[in-house]
């Protein structure tokens, strides 16, 4: 995916120099874990994302691999709401993602060293998470363990801009159309690639 690939550089360039004015302020770390508990929406570039960095992850660990793989599984097994697969609209799809538990490891996260199988993968979310960095005009949150103590105009000071709303919104468009998968989807589905969105004809 080569216009993706052009966009998560941007993404990281801009990140790296957030995390770069954040300075001791920014507490993450590999091994803290926070923010991968929790299911959260990914878009259909996300999950493609996703399925190439575990296919990357078979060819060098199969071991590895299949313990991600197994842990979607899992993953999906305890989530009723959507292991059957099924199309939602977007209103019905928050509904069910919201009674989902907030403790639920995301299925990449290694649970013996607490850090991402499939980091060079991740989703934009959580990749734009930890410093602050505004997304297309909008303030994109903290993480709470950062910036302990630190007031607005310090945190402000450390703010950097993503106005690339408008290019991945395309880029999310054109893998829907060359996919079929439409609409949000979630990382455990990504993985064992069972979509909960069906193809919209028009």
């Amino acid at each position: 995916m080569r216009g993706d690939r052009g966009f998560i550089q941007i993404v990281d360039a801009a990140l790296a120099e957030a995390a770069r004015k954040s300075g001791a302020w920014l507490v993450c770390r590999p091994g803290c874990s926070e923010c991968c508990l929790g299911p959260f929406p990914i878009t259909q570039l996300d999950a493609e994302r996703l399925r190439e960095g575990l296919a990357e992850l078979q060819a060098g660990d199969p071991a590895r691999a299949a313990r991600v793989r197994r842990r979607a599984g899992d993953a999906v097994a305890r989530m009723p709401e959507f292991a059957a697969g099924l199309a939602y609209d977007d209103a019905e799809f928050e509904a069910r993602l919201a009674s989902l538990p907030d403790e639920e490891p995301c299925p990449v996260l290694d649970p013996d060293t607490g850090t991402c199988d499939l980091y060079a993968s991740r989703p934009v979310t959580c990749r734009t998470f930890g410093p602050p960095v505004r997304w297309g005009g909008d303030a994109v949150g903290v993480c709470e363990l950062c910036f302990a103590g630190a007031g607005d105009e310090e945190i402000a000071a450390c703010e950097v801009e993503l106005d690339i709303v408008d290019r991945e919104a395309a880029l999310v468009r054109e893998r829907e159309r060359l996919t079929g998968a439409k609409g949000q989807t979630l990382v455990a589905l990504a993985l064992i690639n069972r979509p909960v969105r069906s193809p919209v004809s028009t």
